[in-house]
């Protein structure tokens, strides 16, 4: 398993040049962020390649799975971000699924969201890009979000049936939400693609709230998890300092 520092929650809006060399020296080998369309691609695959990073992951730009009408958009999108991917060496996309949609039933809603991935898979298949979709928790961040329960979440990458969409479980979203982390991870590891940490309450340094990280860890390590475990929390003090300390306490809590 790897780290990766989602740098935009930890500095929004600010160059990213002068952030990854000192990003590399506390101990990172990748990054992820939210988006491309403030980046410029030519000068991020420099500095990657720089500072001997990996991007383990960014947002797709079309994400409204729930609504039908959008899925000729979102697949145009996930082309081009695909062609980004792979000039970037990034083998993972995120994608949200959008806002409930008044007046129509869920069912149809998660019907729509199981079309647009199935419709999304053979160009991640043949790009070797895995789409992984995120489940957020609506009681705390995102009111009005349609997917929040790992269960439901699980049950369309069942449906979708392709090895390259998977789930990105987010740790602080699901603890939120539900609860039951160990469980839930480790029954369904097969179909998680991505990690995202923080702690709960406030979404702060992990170690700063309710979250066992050690017993966590230690189960997504023995589940066999071979991939990223993205840190994207709001640090409560200096970035650097912050992320220093949170990654010496991960890598202390899997030994």
């Amino acid at each position: 398993m790897t780290f990766s520092l989602c740098t935009d929650i930890f500095f929004y809006g600010q160059p990213k040049e002068p952030l990854l060399k000192k990003i590399k020296a506390i101990g990172f080998d990748a990054i992820e962020i939210w988006g491309l369309s403030e980046t410029d691609e030519d000068m991020l695959s420099t500095e990657l390649k720089r500072n001997g990073l990996t991007l383990a992951a960014f947002l797709a730009s079309e994400r409204d799975l729930v609504d039908k009408s959008r899925h000729e958009a979102i697949i145009y999108g996930l082309r081009a971000n695909i062609k980004s991917a792979k000039r970037l060496g990034c083998k993972r996309l995120i994608t949200t699924v959008g806002q409930s949609l008044e007046g129509i039933p869920d069912e149809e809603q998660t019907k729509s969201i199981i079309a647009g991935l199935r419709l999304a898979a053979p160009y991640l298949e043949e790009a070797d890009i895995t789409l992984v979709v995120e489940p957020l928790n609506v009681l705390v961040n995102h009111p009005g979000y349609f997917l929040s329960r790992s269960d439901a979440a699980f049950e369309i990458i069942r449906a979708v049936n392709s090895p390259n969409v998977k789930l990105l479980f987010d740790i602080y979203h699901q603890q939120v939400t539900e609860g039951n982390l160990i469980e839930n991870i480790t029954k369904n590891i097969s179909l998680i693609g991505h990690f995202h940490i923080a702690d709960v309450p406030g979404r702060h340094e992990p170690g700063s709230g309710e979250i066992n990280w050690r017993n966590v860890l230690c189960a997504i390590k023995s589940s066999g998890y071979e991939g990223y475990l993205g840190l994207e929390y709001a640090p409560s003090y200096d970035g650097f300092e912050s992320m220093g300390d949170v990654l010496k306490l991960l890598k202390s809590d899997m030994d």
